[in-house]
C-alpha cells in the first residue's frame, strides 16, 4: 500500500510504502505552535519507504529532547509535510493529517502530556 501526504497547495507531496511504524499524538508547545492546533500527529515511516516529490524549505529546530529535528514545509503555502528527527534517523515524520485521510491509523501514543489543554477529549 502507497500512501500520499500533500501541502495545501499539492505541490509538496510524500509517498510512504506501507503502514507507518508508529503514529504519535504530540502536546508540545512546539508542536501547538507549528500547527495551529492543540496537538500534532506524527507517522513515522522508515525513511527508505519515503518518497518526496516538490520542493521543500527548511525549519531547524532544537526539540525538548537536545536533539535537532529538521521540519521540511511547501515554500509555496507554508505546510509543514515532513520532518526528520535527528534522534530517529532512520524514520521520516509525515503530518498524519497531510494524508487527508479519515481512515489512516489512529495514534498509539501521546506524549508531552504536561502541555495537554484540559479540554482535549472532552468534545
Amino acid at each position: 500500500m502507497t500512501r500520499t501526504a500533500s501541502c495545501s497547495c499539492g505541490r509538496l507531496r510524500v509517498g510512504c510504502e506501507g503502514e507507518p511504524q508508529r503514529v504519535s499524538l504530540c502536546h508540545c508547545l512546539a508542536c501547538q505552535k507549528r500547527t495551529g492546533s492543540t496537538y500534532g500527529i506524527a507517522a513515522f515511516f522508515r525513511e527508505q519507504d519515503v518518497v518526496t516529490h516538490g520542493r521543500s524549505s527548511l525549519y531547524v529546530r532544537q526539540a525538548d529532547s537536545g536533539f535537532r529535528v529538521t521540519f521540511h514545509f511547501c515554500p509555496d503555502c507554508g505546510s509543514t509535510v515532513f520532518w526528520k528527527p535527528e534522534r530517529l534517523p532512520d524514520l521520516t515524520a509525515v503530518a498524519a493529517g497531510a494524508f487527508a485521510d479519515p481512515t489512516f491509523p489512529k495514534p498509539a501514543n501521546a506524549v508531552h502530556l504536561e502541555s495537554r489543554h484540559s479540554w482535549v477529549g472532552d468534545l
